[in-house]
């Protein structure tokens, strides 16, 4: 079984890692983390993996330079985190110290950056972590919330390697500094300042008091887990495989047109929305889990948009809630359910507005203050999708043009929606699931819209049609497939 490009040998690092301050002096100040940047499941590091041909590698010493300049508008990650006291006890907040990034640089001759591209290469392997320099550090707190990377490879490419604490921002954060610290390598004065970065992140503090007005499905009941055995416990006690298959986007419009032609009810689908839903059904179908069990879909959504007043564009703090689709384990496997699951998807969504927002905001407040542990999300039985579409991560250019491939450096237990390099609407599915499942995982999530059958729901009688698929598109590479249409 192919579980992805391995990679063997040890990175010949150029020195000791160093540190990189901003540029120029900026503010030094205790940064307030708001209850969305300071969850207890976002205390860690988001972790990309750039592959640069040799055509499109820049030098390291350019983009240690262009990160020094890009720190200076983004400079709380030049600081440290460190924990709160006081009423703040619990909390995590970040001293701006400018004690800088830290920066690593060496060599890989025996990796080249086609070995990505071929068969499996798209699948995170445990070895890539040795592409990400490993700070010795005493927790989660002690580590720079900015980690760099960057491998020289035999071809004349290069690996770039990101580790972006979460507490600091989200995905879109990230893309926005990205391409500050990218447009800095290009000295594109032209495309930089849009809109200024905000560092303030007062306007999500909690209500005095507290008001909770929903039930917050996305969030453990009770403030202390339950200790009985859970499906995430099953998952755990199994050997995982990780499983990569990448939707282009032609196939992504042929798949909404397919679901919206069998279901009237159903008068519009993002690609998103379609995705997710047969991503969840092929999840909870391959696991089968107990029929009445109720299982959940959590899922980002960006509530900028939904506050009010809106959050400003240039912030980069945490600026997304978690959405919560749940039903049955029976009725998300229904043979006629893949329309009635987009409709899950899509309540969800709209269930996010400003009183949602605050109303959650509160409830983490009150978790914290009452337990000390915090909210928890609800794993027992869910599956946790996160999106990296739409985000532009995969345009990236230090000046010398955009990455071949891009992705997280690691394969975890949750989901993510990777985009793909050269398909705009492309989409990657990487996920990690039981070695038992995972053939089943991937006939389910190839073939989502069974022949025949006819659903009674509140969202109307669902008729499905088979999708045709290429003989050429056939499972290979162990568990990494290619669908189009």
């Amino acid at each position: 079984m192919d579980t992805g490009l391995e990679v063997s040998g040890e990175v010949q690092y150029r020195g000791d890692p160093v540190l990189v301050p901003p540029r120029r002096p900026t503010p030094r100040h205790e940064l307030y983390l708001s209850n969305l940047d300071d969850q207890r499941f976002l205390r860690f590091s988001i972790k990309y993996l750039y592959v640069f041909s040799a055509g499109a590698a820049v030098p390291a010493d350019a983009l240690r330079s262009a990160l020094a300049e890009a720190l200076v508008d983004y400079y709380p990650l030049a600081g440290r985190l460190r924990p709160g006291d006081g009423e703040e006890e619990g909390k995590l907040a970040v001293d701006c110290n400018a004690e800088g990034a830290l920066f690593a640089e060496g060599s890989l001759p025996g990796l080249a950056a086609a070995d990505f591209l071929r068969g499996g290469g798209a699948t995170p392997h445990k070895s890539w972590r040795k592409l990400l320099y490993r700070v010795d550090a005493h927790g989660f707190v002690g580590v720079p919330p900015l980690v760099v990377q960057v491998t020289h490879l035999g071809c004349g490419g290069m690996v770039l390697c990101t580790a972006i604490n979460h507490c600091l921002c989200d995905g879109i954060g990230t893309a926005q500094f990205l391409h500050a610290w990218a447009r800095a390598a290009r000295s594109d004065i032209a495309g930089a300042g849009e809109h200024p970065v905000v560092h303030d992140r007062r306007a999500l503090r909690p209500r005095c008091p507290p008001r909770v007005e929903f039930a917050h499905p996305e969030y453990c009941q009770d403030a202390v887990a339950h200790d009985k055995p859970t499906l995430l416990d099953h998952l755990l006690g199994q050997p995982l495989s990780p499983v990569s298959l990448t939707f282009t986007g032609a196939h992504l419009g042929h798949l909404k047109k397919q679901l919206l032609l069998s279901a009237q009810a159903l008068k519009r689908c993002t690609s998103f929305e379609a995705l997710a839903a047969t991503v969840w059904r092929a999840w909870v179908r391959a696991l089968d889990p107990p029929a009445a069990l109720r299982v959940k879909l959590l899922f980002s959504v960006n509530a900028r948009r939904h506050l009010k007043p809106e959050l400003p564009k240039g912030y980069y703090g945490n600026g997304f809630v978690l959405g919560c689709a749940e039903s049955t384990a029976g009725q998300v496997a229904a043979v006629a359910a893949p329309a009635t699951v987009i409709r899950l998807v899509q309540k969800a969504k709209e269930r996010v507005d400003d009183d949602y927002v605050r109303s959650m905001v509160d409830l983490l407040e009150e978790r914290r203050v009452g337990t000390g542990g915090g909210a928890k999300p609800d794993l027992s039985a869910s599956l946790v999708i996160s999106a990296w579409t739409r985000l532009g991560l995969e345009d990236l250019d230090f000046g010398a043009g955009t990455p071949a491939h891009m992705g997280p450096l690691t394969s975890e237990i949750y989901c993510v929606f990777v985009p793909v390099a050269g398909d705009p609407g492309g989409v990657t599915v990487l996920v990690s699931v039981p070695q038992a499942a995972a053939d089943k995982f991937e006939h389910y999530c190839c073939n989502p819209v069974e022949p025949s059958g006819v659903e009674d729901t509140d969202d109307g009688a669902i008729a499905a049609g088979m999708l045709e698929r290429d003989e050429q598109h056939q499972p290979c590479h162990g568990h990494e497939i290619k669908i189009d249409y």
